[in-house]
């Protein structure tokens, strides 16, 4: 009983200091407040959320979400706050609709998500916009990355069982044969077999695909025959394949780019906690900068002080467990 108290306790002395920084006069320490929400998890995130709830009859991601506008920290206290399924909705409806799609961006949400979390990102889209993904991504897409997409997004109803390798070597083989039985890529068998078959699925038909011919999947999509949807296509296997590899590449890109805030706010709040050290271990053999370190320069280059709390919160996530 005495630890349940403790740990309610605990709960309304974040919810004191989210209160008094976002709803209040905004003198509380920030540090602490990184300090107490980057070591919670999921459950514990909800029961703040609950408890401040509770105590100020207040919904404190709404408050969050109406602070983040003219308050770059309040933004990434709410999506750290927020459901991981709704944040990706949020995140996928903001690519979708915030101007000129960024396609990059979208490959990544869609493809580096299991099906069952793609799945309640599909979920929790419907339910926040009123609108189906599908269609969205449908309506804003083009080209062959559109009909790669929407069979990713398709699949994401194979969620469940268990992966099988007999499927895997057989689906693997058919791959091989619509690339080389003709002279052209037999797409509608690619595009079937992405459908219809879960992320977990895919990877054993990637892995039993380089097993059988000595080579990745994703290396012969490249050839001329394989044309502008091999390209395509070669893009997102790579991503379900070897995620970390692709956000590594999303924040080279934003760095060459002048600007990689946005990019590196997004990874890391979406991926502490799932394989965060995976990319950073990524990002350091290819860079040879730690995302820590990348990190801090965004703080050193800025007088914000806003820039500080953020860099701090984006370290402590890469430490959270």
């Amino acid at each position: 009983m005495e630890g349940s108290i403790q740990v309610s306790g605990s709960y309304e002395l974040c919810c004191q200091y989210l209160h008094s920084c976002f709803s209040g006069n905004g003198a509380t320490d920030k540090r602490k407040l990184v300090e107490i929400l980057t070591t919670r998890k999921l459950q514990e995130l909800r029961l703040i959320r609950q408890t401040y709830n509770a105590l100020y009859n207040q919904d404190v991601l709404e408050i969050l979400s109406n602070a983040q506008r003219k308050n770059p920290f309040a933004r990434v206290v709410y999506l750290w706050m927020n459901e991981p399924k709704a944040r990706d909705a949020e995140i996928v409806r903001a690519v979708l609709f915030g101007g000129n799609v960024d396609m990059n961006t979208l490959i990544e949400m869609v493809c580096s998500r299991p099906s069952l979390e793609l799945q309640s990102v599909k979920q929790a889209y419907l339910s926040q916009y009123n609108s189906d993904i599908e269609q969205d991504v449908s309506l804003k897409s083009k080209g062959s990355f559109k009909e790669i997409l929407l069979a990713i997004l398709k699949s994401s109803c194979y969620y469940g069982g268990i992966v099988a390798m007999s499927m895997a070597m057989c689906d693997a083989k058919t791959l091989y044969e619509a690339m080389e039985s003709g002279k052209s890529l037999d797409q509608k068998t690619m595009i079937s077999i992405l459908s219809q078959r879960s992320t977990g699925q895919l990877k054993a038909i990637l892995v039993s695909y380089k097993q059988l011919y000595g080579h990745e999947f994703s290396k012969s999509l490249k050839r001329n025959k394989c044309g502008q949807f091999g390209k395509d296509l070669s893009v997102v296997i790579k991503c379900i394949q070897y995620p970390e590899k692709y956000f590594v590449k999303q924040l080279r890109r934003a760095l060459q780019n002048g600007d990689c805030r946005e990019v590196l706010i997004r990874i890391v709040i979406t991926r502490s906690g799932i394989d965060i050290e995976e990319i950073n271990n990524a990002f350091a053999a290819k860079t040879g900068w730690s995302i820590e370190s990348l990190i801090r320069n965004m703080c050193n280059n800025s007088t914000d002080k806003a820039t500080g709390y953020i860099a701090e919160f984006l370290v402590g996530l890469l430490k959270h467990h």
